[in-house]
């Protein structure tokens, strides 16, 4: 009996992660990426960049099970935006095409930008998408791009990651960083090593035969005021002196829900950023 196939295209950060899950789990991981050097040992390197049209010669010739579509822009504006999650998502399924393969299921990694709500309020799934930064606009057209690939496809709308090299509110705390209390500023996040969790758990759902919705948000059990954060990791990390600046204030204010993923079976190893900023301390 064969292994199941994935392609990962874009296999950074967290396409390293879900690649190590998915090759602890006996899967045959191809794994897309300018600098191949960078993969993690097992995983079978394409060579390639996304932003350009032309297939990579170390495309896999044989069948793709899965494709996992996990890009990062490399220019944060609206062209960057559309090259990394529209124009390069066009260029995979051109290049699926060329050979003739047709995926089980796509997974489409993009991001709770999607959602505009601002005032505290719960978002799922079945909330309105009413983006007002490129970003999420953007993510939306790209999640239509998918959609209409003829392929089965989720969007995985991830929030805020963190995780070891993703530090950079522990940064800020260290250096007396101050918040609005009044409103709380509601946040969302998702440890790195979920993150790929979550897409090797609905992967898996499928290759044992079950059946996905259209999109999942990718978050922990606890969405919490950004004060609370703040705070917690002061006093965990002993820290007395506040920054001069005035409090800083970010846009945007929502609290999102994991009911749908967890309703599916699946549940995050750091529920909340309690656990998953202790463990990196700890680290």
């Amino acid at each position: 009996m064969s292994v199941p196939s994935v392609v990962i295209a874009g296999c950074g950060d967290v396409g390293s992660r879900l690649a190590c899950q998915l090759l602890a789990s006996g899967w045959e991981v191809h794994g897309l990426r300018r600098d191949v050097s960078r993969l993690p040992e097992g995983v079978i390197g394409i060579a390639g960049d996304l932003f350009k049209k032309d297939c990579p010669e170390t495309w896999p010739i044989g069948g793709v099970d899965y494709l996992v579509y996990c890009a990062a822009a490399t220019d944060h504006d609206e062209p960057g935006y559309r090259k990394a999650y529209v124009e390069g998502l066009q260029h995979v399924l051109e290049w699926l095409n060329d050979y003739g393969q047709e995926p089980k299921h796509l997974l489409f990694v993009s991001s709770s930008s999607v959602y505009g709500q601002q005032n505290g309020e719960w978002v799922d799934e079945t909330s309105p998408t009413q983006a007002g930064g490129y970003s999420g606009q953007v993510m939306l057209e790209a999640e239509q791009v998918a959609v209409n690939s003829g392929i089965p496809a989720t969007a995985v709308r991830l929030t805020g990651i963190y995780g070891p090299g993703r530090e950079w509110l522990l940064s800020q705390v260290r250096q007396g960083y101050r918040v609005a209390v009044e409103p709380p500023l509601y946040g969302n996040r998702i440890h790195v090593d979920d993150a790929a969790g979550l897409l090797a758990f609905l992967l898996r759902h499928v290759e044992q035969g079950g059946s996905l919705e259209k999109c999942y948000i990718g978050v922990d059990d606890a969405p919490a005021p950004l004060a609370d954060v703040v705070g917690w990791l002061r006093e965990y990390l002993g820290v007395t002196e506040w920054a001069e600046d005035a409090s800083v204030r970010r846009a945007g204010s929502k609290q999102c829900s994991n009911a749908r993923a967890k309703a599916l079976g699946w549940a995050p190893t750091y529920p909340s950023y309690r656990e998953g900023y202790a463990a990196i301390l700890n680290g």
